[in-house]
């Protein structure tokens, strides 16, 4: 007796888990970057309390306004392919019959097999088949504009809470210190759990997490001690 594989694929949350990860990143690097910078420009504790909270505000704000608006761009582009290939499916459906042919030749299939695939998907969904295997666009992967603003700004706002949290409990005298090193900590477990829900090798997106977010700060908090030492 045959036995169902039943497979999950982790490719089915790609959508919400680039937003998170991006959200969550930028909260704690800008943030952080943005504590240390003004702290280095030797900024009093409530100074930078204030500018901490209002990155925290404007980053998540930018976030959702610019995923919602990039990825609408991209429904957009989708939704305008869509309605191209349903008026060739009806004023060209033989030539959009060869079209399929062709791609599941170039795939590895046979004429004969080829054509007997397009025929039997064209019959059941036209333009799902068309859609799915000419134009690449299918369910996991098609852009929700909402989904992916709203996911990018509470993870923002979540990121760039845990170096505004530094900064309330570390002493002045290592306020840099303590944001520095909590932020790195910060970005290497969530590089982990990225790279956990995403069935990627949690070393590497650790590592490189870790390092551009270590990258970002030092330079911040550089250029925020030259301005100090100008002013």
């Amino acid at each position: 007796m045959s036995r169902l594989h039943s497979e999950h694929h982790l490719v089915s949350r790609i959508g919400w888990l680039r937003a998170a990860v991006l959200g969550a990143n930028d909260g704690i690097v800008s943030t952080a970057s943005l504590i240390m910078g003004v702290a280095t420009a030797s900024a009093g504790p409530s100074q930078i309390l204030v500018a901490g909270i209002a990155g925290l505000v404007a980053g998540a704000m930018s976030m959702a306004a610019g995923e919602y608006v990039s990825v609408s761009s991209q429904a957009d582009t989708e939704e305008a392919d869509l309605a191209r290939e349903r008026i060739e499916l009806e004023t060209q459906p033989e030539g959009e019959y060869e079209e399929l042919t062709e791609i599941y030749v170039k795939r590895g299939l046979t004429d004969e097999l080829a054509r007997q695939v397009a025929i039997q998907l064209t019959a059941n969904d036209a333009l799902d088949a068309h859609s799915r295997d000419e134009l690449g666009i299918v369910e996991h992967m098609a852009a929700r504009p909402v989904e992916a603003a709203l996911t990018s700004a509470v993870t923002f706002a979540v990121g760039a809470a845990l170096p505004l949290l530094m900064v309330v409990l570390s002493p002045a005298s290592l306020l840099i210190y303590t944001v520095a090193t909590a932020s790195l900590a910060f970005l290497a477990l969530l590089g982990a759990i990225g790279a956990k829900a995403g069935g990627a090798k949690v070393w590497r997106a650790t590592t490189r997490v870790t390092f551009w977010g270590a990258f970002a700060m030092a330079l911040t908090a550089g250029i925020g001690a030259l301005v100090g030492t100008a002013v």
